[in-house]
């Protein structure tokens, strides 16, 4: 996705340079949501991103009863001149994949985002490979396993793979950025697979179906994450719901059932108890994935290898 394409960027890139120049200064009211809605003719969600967005670069801070007001002279002056650092590179790459999906994250858009030149980055970082690299390893180190653990070996693997969608939910990226036939070396993305087959040893299966079942499962969460890149897109961009959307199709999906093309789709579609979204596809998925494992392990725990 270009910059094109990002509205609430452009919006974000119009204030830095109003803040930059002096146009706002330290102390001095934002634009609101419902003003950055009227000026710019973008939805409300897009505008609480806009600010949002300010917040986290240190450029903004909300005050409570007041709203929403340039940070102080020194932290945006901080914001502009500290030094370029590796980790500071990977945070900046990470907003703009979170924002505008992988395909938006190269050394130019990073440095943009940093106001720095192209060429200084690369003193830190070789190329946009090893920064999606860094990347990957850094959200998956931002959550790390809780302290209590569960016994049972199934408990262990849903804490751990529901664990993996919520990172998945944060940086709806990442399932792209990953693979689990050549895969990278991330430390913390390889404790993560740690876990998991941890959760499954001593429960009698070999390597061999240890490994297959934890691939499996990895490739399950990943699979179902692939669409998030795009729904998030899809919101970012428009203000609308997935709701929303369908709503607005409801006559154009009338008419083709209507064509009798596609009597069961109709009949389950139509069912008024039908209701689900990405998450519940997810859990009815991971259910029947763990489902398929404690079949496994029953099986060899009763001496089949089949």
């Amino acid at each position: 996705m270009d910059r094109e394409s990002a509205p609430y960027l452009r919006i974000v890139e119009e204030l830095r340079r109003r803040v930059a120049a002096g146009e706002l200064a330290a102390g001095e009211r934002l634009p609101s949501t419902r003003q950055i809605v009227q000026e710019w003719g973008v939805a409300m969600a897009t505008a609480s991103k806009v600010l949002s967005r300010l917040q986290e670069e240190g450029l903004a801070r909300a005050v409570p009863g007041v709203g929403t007001v340039v940070a102080g002279r020194e932290a945006v002056a901080r914001t502009y001149t500290q030094d370029l650092t590796r980790q500071r590179i990977v945070r900046a790459a990470i907003r703009v994949a979170d924002g505008e999906g992988l395909a938006a994250v190269s050394m130019r858009r990073v440095a943009t985002e940093l106001s720095a030149s192209a060429m200084s980055l690369y003193r830190h970082v070789a190329g946009k490979d090893e920064l999606v690299h860094l990347m990957a390893d850094a959200v998956y180190g931002d959550d790390p396993p809780p302290e209590r653990i569960p016994r049972g070996w199934r408990e262990q693997l849903e804490l751990a793979l529901r664990q993996q969608w919520r990172i998945y939910r944060r940086h709806p990226w990442l399932a792209r950025a990953v693979s689990l036939t050549r895969p990278e070396f991330v430390p913390n993305g390889m404790a993560h697979t740690d876990r998991l087959l941890r959760a499954l040893d001593g429960v009698g299966l070999d390597a061999n179906a240890m490994m297959h079942a934890v691939l499996s499962l990895l490739s399950y969460v990943r699979g179902a994450a692939v669409s998030l890149e795009a729904e998030e897109q899809a919101r970012t961009e428009t203000g609308i719901t997935d709701d929303d959307w369908m709503r607005a199709r409801e006559a154009e999906l009338e008419t083709l059932f209507a064509s009798g093309a596609y009597p069961t789709l109709a009949k389950v579609v139509e069912q008024p108890e039908l209701d689900m979204d990405l998450d519940s596809i997810f859990e009815f998925g991971l259910r029947r994935q763990l489902d398929g494992v404690a079949v496994l392990v029953a099986r060899v725990r009763g001496g089949r290898r089949d």
